[in-house]
Order: structure tokens, then sequence, then C-alpha cells
């Protein structure tokens, strides 16, 4: 009786899921469509000013307030700048030389390098035997693609996969720094970053890139909306719901989910083409990310 009341519940929560991990990796997609005709500085302030504000309106619309001291301010500044304005900025960089699908792949690699700096630096976690085997999986699928398809186009091809490389490394210090919100609603630390890094990228993007001077296209703009309204404020609120009804760990699974979700988007709606090298990249980095997020079910459970 139970187990069937629950169902629908499940259902829905897996949905959202899948939600999560179409829009996050849809947004490599809209950035690739956006950059054709907005410089990437611009972009990405634009993107962290939109989905800020209606981050901010929804948790009005819940009755949540910000922090107003400074220090909660400093860390939403930081996690910022590890968060959105250099990781984002250098992904919208790079995706003027690379397709969507393999900065998907790249991309996805964050609970990779996660695991490396917490057993290495912070030793917060436990290293397991699975994880470890999920980062030598995952290294090998980040040389397949790097070291090999991108020596066929050695030169800014392959700065930008390491500069895509660079904005992963920047998620898992994210990751890592964001255990210290304690206290705070999930979406006010998500709110306030999105406002710092707007607040930072809106006077660089005037002084580097002119933005008034530019012309850009329909499908730009159309790329750059949905890429602020759905695969960054939507997507918060649906990340944040997830893990206070999944959990941390499950919410998790959107990382491997969202691979090929964004290979195949950037394949139907970009006509990109991995090449064969890319593919068994693409599985060893979906099978190194799954190893280590997929939660291990205890023996003993009933």
């Amino acid at each position: 009786m139970t187990t069937t009341a629950r169902q629908p519940g499940m259902a829905l929560e897996l949905a959202l899921l899948l939600a999560l991990a179409t829009l996050w990796g849809g947004s490599y997609t809209f950035i690739k469509l956006g950059v054709a005709t907005i410089p990437p500085i611009t972009l990405i302030a634009a993107r962290t000013a939109i989905a800020g504000v209606l981050l901010l309106v929804i948790m009005r619309l819940r009755g949540v307030t910000m922090p107003t001291d400074g220090a909660a301010w400093r860390r939403f500044v930081f996690q910022a700048c590890l968060n959105s304005v250099i990781p984002w900025t250098l992904i919208a960089w790079g995706e003027r030389f690379v397709d969507a699908g393999l900065t998907t792949i790249l991309n996805s690699a964050s609970p990779i390098f996660t695991f490396l700096f917490t057993a290495i630096v912070t030793r917060h976690e436990a290293a397991s035997p699975r994880k470890l085997f999920g980062v030598i999986a995952g290294m090998a699928g980040i040389c397949m693609i790097v070291g090999v398809d991108a020596f066929r186009d050695l030169g800014t091809g392959i700065v930008a996969e390491v500069a895509i490389v660079a904005a992963t490394v920047c998620y898992a210090c994210a990751a890592i720094f964001s255990r210290g919100f304690k206290g705070l609603d999930p979406m006010a630390p998500a709110a306030g970053s999105l406002l710092a890094g707007a607040a930072i990228l809106i006077p660089l993007s005037l002084a580097v890139e002119r933005p008034w001077m530019l012309s850009p296209s329909t499908s730009s703009l159309a790329a750059l909306l949905a890429l602020a309204v759905f695969s960054t404020a939507i997507a918060f609120v649906i990340y944040f719901r997830l893990i206070q009804t999944l959990g941390s760990v499950g919410t998790t699974a959107q990382a491997y989910l969202r691979v090929p979700i964004g290979v195949a988007l950037g394949v139907v709606f970009l006509d990109e083409r991995l090449g064969p090298t890319a593919w068994a990249g693409l599985a060893c980095v979906v099978i190194g990310v799954a190893a280590m997020t997929i939660p291990v079910r205890e023996a003993a459970a009933a």
C-alpha cells in the first residue's frame, strides 16, 4: 500500500531529474548558438544578470530574504568567481572553437576533480576504491578526447579544450567551497552568487566588448534567453527541490545523465559529429562519473 502510494511522487522526482539533466545538457548548445554573434563576456554577463533577478523574484514569492551582512556577500563574490564568472566565460570562449558535444563531455568531469581536490587537499570525505576507479576512467576519457583528437587541430582548438577543462576545475573548487553556506536557504547562495557575478561581468563587458555596438542575431538572443531562464534560473529551482527530495547523492545523477543528452542535442541541432576517439572518451567519462556518484546499496538494507 505504502509502496504504491509513493510511486507517483517518485516518478515526478525522476522526471524532474531528467528535466534537470536536459536543461543543463542543453546549456552547451545554447552557448554555442549564443557566442555566434554575442561575445563571451557579454553573453555570460547577461546570463547571470537575468537568472539572478529571476531567482530573486522566486525567493521573494517564497518569502525568503537574502542575507545583508558583508561576510555573506564576500562569500557570494568568491563563489561567483568559481561557479560562474570564470568557468562560464571560459566555456563560452571555448565554444567558439569547440563543438558543444565535446564541451559537454569535458565539462562533465567536475566530480572527478572534486574527488581529487577532496582526497589531496580538504580530505573531508573518504576515498573508496570505486571512486578511485571512477577518477582513472574519467581522466582516461579526458586524455582520449583532448590528448588525441585535439592534436589534429593544434593551436586554438587545444587551447579552447584546455580552457573548458580549467572551467571544470573551477566547478570542482566551487563544489567544495559551497559546503560553507550552512544555515542559508539553498537558493540564497545561487541567487547571491549570480548577482555578484553579474556585478563583476557587466562592467567588464562594457569595457572590453562594448555591447552597444553589437548586432546579435535572433537565434543568439533566443539562445541567451533560453540559457538564462531555462538552463540557469529554472534549472536551479529544480536542483534545489531535488536536493530536498532525492538528496544530494541522488541529484548528482544528472552529472552523467547530461553527458549523452548534451552530446545528442549537439548532434541533432548543430549537426555536430564526434570522432571514434571522442566516443570512446565519452564512454570512459560516463563510466567514471557514474562510478563516483551512484550511491552504494548497503548489503544489510532491508
